[in-house]
């Protein structure tokens, strides 16, 4: 009698379970992602994103964007910044930091509330687009979620225009929105959030007036998230002034990403358009981002690319707005190879298909470096990149290897494909 009173229970448990699960089978998810990852993404305490009691609505919204488990990075912050504590994370490029911050904000948000709740902050306008569409999409499911995206060199008076209608969530670049702020133009009075991310960009001379500015607009009870891969001394000055214990997290027990296999080539300067033509010969590019060091240079090397008859955008900052953003959607959609640019394209600009980063001039800094190879090994996929050097380059090249504890190897004959291709390391992965 016992038993059977057991297993009726059990029963009617599992049944309770399969009710309360149905809504999933209704999601529309993407196909699964075979390809192999990285610890730095795998490396993970076996949390779901279930455990952080997230409102259905946002949980069919992360489903169907795709993500299954939270990353390292995700499972160390969200629960943080779901209590209300002001967050302070280190982690490297491409590991899930911008869902990371995202879903805490779309959690909190009250979407009945017509108020500005949560401002997001970043470097870029590339960054602010890509941003606000990733939160778009998590969001989607909130119903009336309304997420503005304002950067400069756009019309003011359709910023202006937007913010009569209801704005929950605002994306932005500093400038224009402490345009808005000192004009009186957006109310943050009501805006418990402020995230900052590529924090070190941010916090530093380019911006950093104008971000103190943007805080004094904010309530005293807000709550400050800062985000970036690298923490200079401005960060931790912008810590002691703005932020009230925070929680800090550093998941960089090394600085590059483990799925990128990095080399260089010896080259002259005259040789570097010639071994370029080489590498898109011999190597499986999908996609691929070459970086130059001044936009002069951008403009030229696509000319030359074009020439040697390759597909070719560039995208550099100074071009007008519409026509990088034309470039960064096309690029985006796959329908060119080649994207030749400025350090511009080196914040958080997340494009899974690129598997190849080439510095056709090699950066001075270990930072920009780092920002630039980022660009490949997306969330915790393989990736190659390959640095055109110079003899000038040579102590650049063991300077940045030193600061970064990193390898970067003398380019071999012939490339393995399985270390930068999906379909290699997939397949593997699938026997």
């Amino acid at each position: 009698m016992a038993t059977a009173t057991t297993e009726n229970i059990s029963n009617k448990a599992n049944m309770r379970r399969d009710v309360a699960d149905s809504w999933k089978t209704k999601l529309n998810l993407p196909p699964k992602d075979r390809r192999v990852k990285t610890t730095d993404v795998t490396s993970t305490k076996g949390n779901d994103f279930e455990d952080y009691c997230l409102k259905r609505e946002l949980l069919m919204g992360i489903f169907e964007k795709g993500y299954e488990k939270p990353s390292p990075i995700q499972e160390e912050s969200i629960p943080i910044a779901l209590a209300g504590r002001d967050v302070l994370a280190r982690a490297k490029n491409g590991t899930g930091k911008t869902a990371a911050y995202l879903i805490p904000v779309l959690e909190k948000l009250d979407v009945a509330k017509n108020c500005i709740q949560a401002l997001v902050l970043v470097p870029t306008r590339e960054l602010a687009l890509q941003t606000s569409q990733i939160c778009k999409e998590l969001g989607k499911h909130l119903n009336g979620l309304q997420v503005m995206v304002t950067t400069g060199g756009t019309s003011l008076k359709d910023d202006i225009m937007r913010l009569y209608n209801p704005v929950h969530v605002i994306i932005a670049t500093p400038g224009r929105i402490y345009d808005l702020l000192k004009k009186e133009l957006a109310n943050t009075k009501d805006c418990q959030m402020v995230v900052m991310d590529e924090a070190d960009k941010l916090l530093s001379q380019d911006f950093k007036g104008v971000l103190e500015q943007i805080i004094h607009h904010m309530p005293t009870s807000r709550q400050i998230l800062l985000f970036s891969a690298t923490f200079p001394v401005t960060v931790k000055e912008f810590k002691e002034k703005y932020l009230e214990k925070p929680y800090e997290i550093n998941l960089m027990d090394e600085l590059t990403l483990k799925g990128i296999t990095q080399y260089y080539a010896f080259v002259e300067e005259r040789q570097k358009v010639h071994c370029l033509n080489t590498l898109f010969s011999k190597l499986q590019i999908n996609q691929s981002i070459i970086f130059c060091n001044s936009v002069q240079r951008v403009e030229l090397l696509a000319r030359r690319i074009t020439e040697l008859g390759y597909s070719c955008f560039y995208i550099h900052s100074k071009m007008s707005q519409p026509h990088r953003n034309r470039v960064f959607h096309d690029f985006r959609k796959g329908e060119c190879r080649n994207l030749v640019c400025s350090d511009l394209f080196t914040r958080g600009i997340d494009i899974q298909s690129v598997n190849v980063v080439i510095n056709f001039d090699f950066p001075k800094l270990s930072e920009t470096y780092l920002h630039r190879i980022g660009r490949s090994g997306r969330y915790g996929h393989l990736g190659l990149a390959v640095n055109l050097i110079t003899y000038d380059d040579r102590f650049d090249l063991f300077k940045i290897e030193q600061q970064l504890g990193t390898d970067i190897k003398a380019i071999p004959c012939s490339i393995d494909k399985s270390l930068y291709v999906a379909e290699y390391h997939q397949v593997q992965d699938e026997n």
